[in-house]
């Protein structure tokens, strides 16, 4: 079936390396800084006065919402689960119809994938850049949770697509 060979093809070569790349990085950030503290944090500079590796623990979700909430970690990991057995269903029937819109599903299986082990096996999602945009401080995340914000524009964007036509290749 060529679903399943278009999946088994895009969790091999996008998602598996996007999810191995989000756990190597979250384990050089945890030996590499110290357990934050509410008082004190290590870091390194990478671009003055706007990017920043910093030590995050976060047991909420984005931006830092529900962090520290009592249970946050066991209904988020919940959370990822059932998105994950909803992304499954939809995949196979046939909700993701065009190119963008299966990059954007293996985009967004790496990133539920690489929060739910930090939260299955660390007890918490490590985040480590830091941005400031001037205007803002840019709560800290990860390359998970960058592929999920990266996913939702490609879910976005491919919306206004037509359905059955990929570019390069002429409708008949």
């Amino acid at each position: 079936m060529i679903v399943t060979a278009v999946m088994r093809s895009l969790l091999l070569f996008l998602t598996l390396p996007l999810f191995i790349l989000d756990q190597a990085t979250k384990q050089w950030t945890v030996t590499r800084f110290k357990a934050p503290t509410d008082f004190e944090h290590d870091y390194i500079t990478v671009i003055p006065g706007w990017v920043d590796l910093v030590r995050v623990h976060n047991t909420g979700v984005a931006f830092g919402m529900a962090n520290g909430a009592k249970g946050a970690n066991y209904i988020f990991g919940a959370v990822s689960l059932g998105a994950l057995a909803l992304i499954w269903w939809l995949w196979k029937t046939g909700a993701f119809p065009t190119r963008l819109s299966r990059v954007a599903v293996a985009l967004l299986v790496s990133g539920i994938f690489g929060n739910l082990a930090d939260r299955l096996f660390r007890g918490y999602v490590v985040d480590f850049l830091s941005v400031d945009l001037k205007f803002m401080q840019w709560p800290a995340f990860n390359v998970a949770d960058a592929a999920i914000c990266v996913a939702a524009a490609c879910l976005f964007l491919s919306a206004f697509q037509k359905t059955g036509t990929e570019p390069g290749k002429v409708k008949v």
